[in-house]
């Protein structure tokens, strides 16, 4: 009778985001920060563990690789996407019962649209890191009309935070309203374009990621849908 085959040990970072309990990046933030523990001492980055080791985060037990889940948020203005249990605003109060999921990426507190919740690390990853360059659609409305020459200095890109944003895709769809197709995600980095292009962001509406539209799903505000994780298609990057 041949033995059981185990799983190889996995990085502790990559193996917290395929537990569901957070992205790498945040799991390594645990690690520096001293929340977790592996096998009742401090972890270390360059740990390596699987599931017959014992892991706290923040005090908490981590019981095993959990199965992969995605769901689609319809996120209104003013939640927070900080997960801060204190913060009667944040998403921890908005995600669906049972499941340990978290945010792919946010949208900040004065924007709306579809936010993408996960405990599939890996997923993450493919979506946010800014060598990936999946699509992101926005519906923008502006304190002012726009013109051509507005779209075209956007679309070809703006120094915002000490870099020059990528090319994108901007048309205008009405007098004050464009819509904007981002490849990267600089913290704020519409509202921070639209103010060097001497316009202020009024309304901010995400309503693609890749292939994933709010339309195609009528999902109503403030609702949440759980999707497979096949129906997401990601881009190659190039």
């Amino acid at each position: 009778m041949s033995e059981p085959i185990n799983p190889p040990p996995m990085r502790l970072a990559k193996y917290l985001s395929h537990c569901g309990v957070c992205s790498r990046r945040q799991a390594s933030r645990f690690i520096e920060q001293g929340s977790v523990q592996v096998n009742g001492r401090p972890a270390n980055h360059i740990d390596h563990v699987t599931e017959q080791d014992e892991i706290h985060v923040e005090g908490k037990k981590i019981t095993g690789l959990a199965p992969k889940l995605l769901f689609m948020y319809h996120k209104p203005v003013g939640v927070d996407c900080k997960l801060n249990e204190q913060d009667p605003a944040s998403l921890v109060h908005h995600l669906p019962k049972g499941a340990r999921v978290y945010p792919i990426g946010r949208l900040d507190k004065d924007s709306r649209g579809l936010l993408l919740l996960t405990n599939d690390g890996e997923l993450c990853h493919a979506l946010i890191h800014p060598n990936q360059h999946q699509e992101k659609e926005y519906r923008v409305t502006v304190d002012r009309e726009i013109d051509e020459d507005f779209c075209q200095k956007m679309s070809q890109g703006v120094p915002v935070d000490g870099q020059l944003t990528l090319p994108c895709s901007v048309k205008k769809v009405a007098n004050n309203t464009f819509i904007i197709v981002l490849k990267q995600g600089l913290n704020r980095q519409i509202r921070k374009m639209a103010k060097y292009c001497e316009r202020r962001v009024v309304d901010l509406n995400r309503t693609r990621i890749a292939n994933l539209t709010l339309d195609a799903h009528a999902l109503p505000e403030g609702q949440y849908r759980q999707i497979a994780i096949g129906d997401l298609a990601l881009q190659t990057p190039q």
